[in-house]
């Protein structure tokens, strides 16, 4: 069994884009900028956005946070909104999820300038996605794709079983493992809540995405031997031995599903370092675009 490591795939590309940051300097170009806005006090959404920034900060990108309170108009967030639209030295704008009740997330994605769309899920990206046309990715699903490319995984004409439906990874994650590529080219089964013989159809596949967010939910005997699982999953779990109070745990059961694969990313440390990895890539490509 081997780990699929995030952390250090995450930090090549990160070293790799600092380099071209460097030079972008050196010949007195822009170098990227990403605005991160962030609505509220939530302790989670805090941390990955202060992650983000601070990703962009260590390889030489320009980040801006935008903090709103949480009791903000949609309106108001809307305008925000356009006004980094409307300023060309922002390449990339992400709207940290999740947002209050009382504002459609639609409306927020929709509401981004496509082409600096740099999380995926304005609805033309993924539709450019979807025809195999140059598009955004969303970062949770890139980041998978890196991580499969650096280790070499084997997807040609492989079982792939996504558990999970959701925009942000189930569906797009079987589209891209469904194309005519590299990482690409699986039979894709989608499955979710009311899938019928999951665990039958899990020991059927060559690759598992476990997407649900329901901490240990795949086990060891729902898993072929051999398979590679990837594990998207980040729950908080009520742990009284840390300081913090909890610890976080991956929709796998990392304890009995490694001996069973040959592959498998653990929590944390997998996917998630992946996703801001995929996010810095976008929004050097929306820089770069403006060349």
């Amino acid at each position: 069994m081997q780990l699929l490591d995030g952390k250090l795939v995450s930090q090549a590309v990160r070293d790799d884009l600092r380099s071209k940051v460097a030079v972008r300097l050196q010949q007195g170009r822009k170098v990227p900028h990403l605005a991160a806005i962030l609505i509220g006090n939530n302790g989670a959404s805090e941390t990955y956005v202060s992650s983000k920034v601070r990703s962009c900060e260590e390889i030489g990108f320009r980040s801006t946070l935008i903090r709103l309170p949480d009791d903000i108009s949609e309106e108001a967030l809307l305008f925000h909104i356009d006004e980094c639209n409307q300023d060309f030295d922002i390449d990339g704008i992400l709207v940290q999820l999740p947002l209050p009740k009382h504002i459609s997330e639609q409306k927020v994605i929709e509401g981004i300038f496509v082409g600096k769309d740099v999380d995926g899920f304005h609805p033309e990206s993924v539709g450019r996605m979807v025809q195999g046309l140059p598009a955004f990715l969303p970062a949770t699903p890139y980041g998978i794709l890196l991580l499969l490319e650096h280790y070499r995984i084997e997807t040609k004409g492989k079982h792939a079983v996504i558990i999970g439906r959701s925009n942000i990874v189930g569906r797009p994650i079987s589209i891209l493992l469904n194309r005519n590529d590299y990482p690409g080219n699986c039979t894709v089964t989608v499955c979710h809540s009311h899938t019928p013989n999951l665990k039958d159809i899990c020991l059927q596949a060559d690759i598992i995405v476990a997407a649900l967010g329901r901490p240990a939910f795949l086990t060891g005997d729902m898993v072929r031997e051999g398979a590679v699982v990837i594990d998207v999953g980040i729950t908080r779990v009520p742990d009284s031995s840390k300081k913090s109070g909890f610890s976080i745990r991956g929709d796998v059961d990392f304890e009995t599903v490694a001996p069973r694969c040959s592959h498998i990313t653990p929590v944390p440390g997998g996917v998630g370092p992946m996703t801001i990895a995929a996010l810095l890539m976008n929004t050097w490509q929306a820089c770069i675009a403006k060349d």
